[in-house]
């Protein structure tokens, strides 16, 4: 029995470790998306919208950015859920949207780019130490 509660413990600890969130490890991935976005105090709209303050914000709504039709009119507001389904198929979650990124399937990346864009409030300013 011993055994038995020692290695679920271990098991149970392993599991929230590979779910645990690394904002560092976040940046990182964030380099695939600086091609067409950009974040913090300077960020500006480029192919794509600026991100800051992505999470809890209505899709399609960063103040002067030229939207698609199908981004404006999702309904989607940006939480941790909907962001993970949208960046692993961007056209399968929005069907129609400008976003051209054939997706993220990397689980962990997904969880660590969270993780750094929940950083960032809208004016691009860090609120959140990982």
């Amino acid at each position: 029995m011993r055994s038995f509660v020692i290695g679920f413990a271990l098991v149970l600890s392993g599991t929230g470790l590979a779910q645990a969130q690394d904002a560092a490890a976040g940046e990182k991935v964030f380099s695939q998306c600086r091609a067409c976005h950009q974040i913090g105090p300077t960020a500006k709209n480029a192919v794509g919208p600026a991100q800051n303050g992505l999470l809890g914000r209505k899709a399609g709504t960063y103040p002067g950015y030229a939207y698609s039709n199908a981004n404006k009119n999702s309904g989607l507001t940006w939480d941790e859920a909907t962001f993970r389904e949208y960046i692993r198929a961007p056209q399968a979650k929005i069907p129609g949207t400008k976003m051209v990124y054939p997706g993220l399937k990397n689980e962990q990346q997904i969880t660590d780019l969270i993780a750094f864009l929940k950083q960032y409030d809208e004016s691009g300013n860090k609120t959140v130490a990982n």
